[in-house]
């Protein structure tokens, strides 16, 4: 498990969702881990932080107001191919599995998840 931490410890994550109560419990515990991390309300937001930042993992919903994440990841490709990137939906269905795998992200965490789940998405990477 420290090594996990250890390795979250040195990404500078991009967080994308509308829903903020997910955010803050992500949040809250990234901050006490003391890791470096930016968060956005949709990909429009998300894009302007990207363009600021040095963004080493993209962490994105699908389903989001404005731009949603797949929009938000057909952008990213066109500029940035090697970014990593994590999907959390609650979209299960094999269409977004498979149009999520096809925009290059590594893995696809399906909501409601726990923080651990998140650690082994990133170890995997």
């Amino acid at each position: 498990m420290l090594e996990k931490i250890e390795k979250l410890k040195k990404l500078k994550i991009l967080f994308v969702d509308d829903v903020s109560a997910i955010i803050d419990v992500i949040s809250d515990t990234l901050i006490k881990l003391n890791v470096e991390f930016y968060i956005a309300k949709d990909g429009k937001e998300a894009l302007e932080i990207m363009n600021d930042k040095d963004i080493t993992l993209l962490v994105t919903d699908l389903n989001m107001s404005g731009m949603d994440g797949i929009e938000l990841l057909r952008r990213i490709r066109k500029e940035n191919n090697s970014i990593d990137c994590i999907v959390m939906s609650a979209y299960t269905e094999e269409k977004y599995l498979k149009l999520s795998k096809e925009l290059g992200v590594k893995e696809y965490i399906v909501k409601p998840f726990e923080f651990l789940e998140f650690l082994d998405a990133i170890d995997k990477l």
